[in-house]
């Protein structure tokens, strides 16, 4: 993850920095040398108010989960994916919308989810909520999770084509992992954690047409019951040739470690997902 923040400075530094002034320093050399001076390029992604993006990225999934026994205690990590043959990628679909309600205000809605199942025969034994499954036992596993994220930034650096900003935002995670065995039953894991973290963005136009966009959310905290750390970044370009419409293509990625030392049940969720995006927007 610290690959994709320094890539991320960096690229913002080579913009910020590296582009090119449309405005001469001194009027009376502009007007003696007649030079002509090209506009910065308009794009919508800048302009308009309001934009909702439709779509779904091909996710590699890492989910790594515990459940404690009534001793207490967090109990063993049990890798979802390698030791209970849950698929390790998978489309999942994705919706955001972004309202600008001033010129350098917004407010950022994101939602995804994504339920994996799987039935195996076990070849390793696991520990699970106290007990633990014998190599040879026929499991059945579920692995859900949803992630709905709000944001408010501020544009501290606003150009016509170009747009730096900070923000406060929320990672409402909610997580259910269960394994289920004939002789144990089931036993389920649920978390609800709302996260909140600190939100760097930016915009720029490289043409009208086409733009670049990202995202970076990030936060480590202790607070509660839960304790842990939250990453997300966003990567996208994004081609509109019409007024209304555009496309978009990018990277997603999101990292979620989280403890939890709760009453009933005491326990960790590791889940990681990224993989490329592709997505339909709409702008009004």
């Amino acid at each position: 993850m610290g690959k994709h923040v320094g890539l991320w400075l960096c690229l913002v530094s080579m913009v910020i920095l590296g582009v090119p002034v449309y405005a001469a320093d001194n009027p009376a050399e502009t007007a003696s040398t007649a030079v002509a001076v090209e506009p910065p390029p308009h794009h919508a992604l800048l302009d308009q108010p309001l934009r909702i993006n439709l779509g779904a990225f091909y996710a590699s999934v890492s989910n790594l989960a515990s459940l404690g026994g009534p001793g207490g205690g967090a109990g063993v990590a049990v890798d979802f994916g390698k030791a209970l043959d849950l698929p390790s990628y998978n489309i999942v679909g994705e919706a955001s919308m972004r309202w600008r309600f001033t010129q350098r205000w917004r407010l950022d809605v994101d939602y995804f989810n994504i339920n994996r199942h799987g039935t195996r025969t076990l070849t390793e034994s696991i520990d699970w909520n106290g007990t633990t499954i014998p190599i040879g036992s026929e499991v059945e596993a579920e692995s859900k999770f949803s992630d709905l994220r709000t944001a408010v930034g501020y544009s501290f650096f606003q150009r016509a084509d170009k747009e730096v900003g900070l923000g406060l935002g929320l990672h409402v995670a909610q997580s259910k992992t269960s394994i289920t065995t004939t002789n144990t039953g089931a036993s389920s894991a649920n978390v609800t954690a709302p996260l909140p973290v600190l939100v760097f963005y930016s915009n720029f136009a490289l043409t009208n047409t086409w733009a670049m966009s990202m995202r970076l959310d990030w936060l480590s905290l202790a607070y509660g019951d839960y304790s842990g750390q939250i990453r997300g970044v966003a990567l996208d370009f994004l081609y509109q040739p019409y007024q209304h419409v555009g496309f978009g293509f990018g990277w997603h990625s999101l990292l979620l470690n989280l403890d939890v030392a709760k009453t009933d049940w005491s326990g960790t969720m590791k889940s990681t997902f990224q993989g490329p995006a592709a997505f339909v927007s709409l702008s009004y």
